[in-house]
């Protein structure tokens, strides 16, 4: 029998939300964490800005519940906010007890502010906070001898019983073989979708496979249309499009055109500091109006010791694409940044699955609403997952899928229609369900996606994603093989979620938050209500 054929609970996932997940379970479960690539690769690690918090002595619960259903727009659930905000603190102390080191002014831990919050209540670790916190969490995992991370894995399939509709593991993708491995519990926290756009701050990992997999199940998803646009990436010919943290402008850095004129204060009185998705509209279409590819972020208002402090991280990959924050503003442009819809789940991050857990990006719990507010994503993976601690299990049989004998194949597969694919895809999502989206531009593209989904959905590699069944396991004679379908399997999920991102879109027919129709630009009280999906119905849930 495989080593790995059986788990208690399994966690999909290896971020800030997958691996504290893993760490609160109870320690007498056998975990399986499984991560696609190597630890060290998710979103999470890329997260500069910080965590936010209300521990100030001047900052209030009431005050962040407050910002965050602004920045919501009206579709926050108030009890989820409720629940993230006054356990708060008490996710900052578990960190801080594990050795996450924020950084302190004397002996307080030092706080910023952000775009839309109305106290400095985010704290922060220089400009990689993200990293600090994955990797204090990744070394506690790997201390952890109830937990075995699985490394190069890919989660193909749920697992669900044919007579009670329970999730009971997963068809995983791992060591050239696909072999289906049980579980009692299922915790999806793969993270968001930001690679479906052509610009996006997102790590290459990010291709929506939790949201994905558990929509083809028939999980519920919800709110698939609201996409966040960070204003602020890193726009130069070649480089990545790496994230310039909102803490810069909330330190007082000042958001200008090729003019050097703060045009901002032209779209909204907070000008830089406005909420995300109004100044990621307003540097659209001033560049609209202007002609040019980027606006630029001049950090030369900040003294320069406080730069240094701060944003060393920043210093050093502008500097490596030329750019010295010293002496010159930074090129920049809006960029996907954050998902605020995926997998609906309550309080205990359950789905609508039984035995199906979400948490992070991959989940919509509700707190988001419309738009997120700054640093409160690292603060939803931390409470959110503390609540997996409640988890209560009965361990399964070891009885199914193991201990049979692999079907050996030897198939490269011809994945020149999927490279092709995968090549187009970003870019239509970019120019149909970008900053600004319209009905017809968004009929155009659902029509052309459902067309490469049927396509891929054609080709012989799909036995082995959607049609296996778990009385058979496939051992691949070569990597290149399993390689192509990883491939394979990443584009159908990334097909996926763009069909929901543009049919959600087209949907919603009014502006709001991170959704905005030129052809409804005005928000609509009769919209005041979720986008519910559940296989390919679409409906409004309050």
């Amino acid at each position: 029998m495989n080593d790995y054929s059986q788990f208690d609970v399994l966690v999909i996932g290896s971020g800030a939300a997958g691996l504290y997940a893993a760490l609160c379970l109870n320690e007498r479960y056998k975990v399986g964490l499984i991560t696609k690539n190597k630890l060290k690769t998710g979103a999470s690690r890329w997260a500069q800005g910080g965590i936010a918090a209300a521990i100030a002595p001047d900052d209030s619960t009431l005050l962040h519940i407050d910002d965050t259903l602004k920045a919501g727009a009206g579709l926050c659930d108030r009890a989820a906010v409720d629940f993230l905000v006054t356990n708060g603190a008490k996710a900052i102390a578990s960190l801080v007890d594990l050795g996450v080191a924020f950084d302190r002014k004397k002996e307080r831990l030092a706080m910023t502010l952000e775009a839309a919050h109305s106290r400095p209540r985010v704290l922060h670790a220089a400009d990689t906070t993200g990293k600090a916190i994955v990797t204090t969490l990744m070394e506690q995992v790997l201390d952890r001898p109830n937990i075995t991370v699985l490394s190069q894995a890919f989660a193909l399939k749920l697992w669900l019983n044919e007579v009670t509709g329970k999730c009971q593991g997963i068809s995983l993708l791992y060591d050239q073989k696909i072999t289906w491995v049980r579980a009692s519990a299922v915790i999806l926290a793969t993270g968001g979708g930001g690679q479906v756009f052509a610009q996006t701050t997102n790590p290459t990992v990010s291709t929506g496979d939790g949201v994905a997999i558990a929509y083809r199940s028939g999980a519920t998803v919800r709110d698939l249309e609201f996409v966040q646009f960070h204003p602020t990436a890193l726009t130069k010919p070649g480089a990545p499009r790496f994230l310039i943290s909102e803490a810069v402008r909330g330190e007082g850095a000042h958001l200008i055109d090729h003019t050097g004129r703060r045009f901002a204060f032209d779209y909204h009185p907070d000008g830089e500091l406005a909420a995300r998705d109004i100044v990621s509209r307003a540097i659209f279409t001033h560049l609209q109006k202007t002609g040019q590819d980027n606006v630029y972020l001049d950090l030369r208002p900040i003294p320069e010791a406080k730069i240094r402090h701060r944003f060393p991280n920043i210093i050093k990959v502008c500097a490596k694409w030329g750019v010295d924050v010293f002496k010159e503003p930074i090129p920049v442009a809006p960029a996907a940044h954050y998902w605020m819809g995926g997998i609906q789940t309550d309080t205990n991050n359950l789905t609508s699955i039984p035995g199906l857990y979400a948490v992070g990006e991959t989940a919509s719990t509700g707190v988001h609403g419309a738009n997120r507010l700054a640093s409160n994503s690292l603060l939803e993976c931390i409470v959110y997952a503390q609540q997996l601690s409640n988890l209560d299990i009965e361990k399964s049989d070891r009885v199914g899928a193991e201990g049979l004998c692999p079907t050996e194949v030897d198939n490269n597969f011809d994945l020149e229609i999927v490279k092709k694919i995968r090549a187009e895809l970003p870019i239509l999502v970019w120019q149909s369900a970008g900053i600004c989206r319209t009905e017809k531009i968004l009929a155009d593209a659902i029509a052309k996606i459902q067309a490469w989904r049927t396509q891929l959905r054609s080709l012989s590699c799909n036995r082995y994603l959607e049609q296996l069944s778990p009385s058979e396991t496939i051992k691949f004679t070569n990597a290149e093989a399993e390689e192509n379908l990883r491939i394979y399997a990443e584009t159908l999920n990334l097909l996926d979620i763009a069909y929901l991102i543009l049919q959600s879109a087209k949907f919603r027919t009014e502006s709001r938050g991170g959704h905005y129709r030129l052809d409804y630009p005005q928000t609509d009280s009769k919209w005041e209500v979720h986008t519910v999906v559940t296989k390919d119905i679409w409906q409004k849930s309050s």
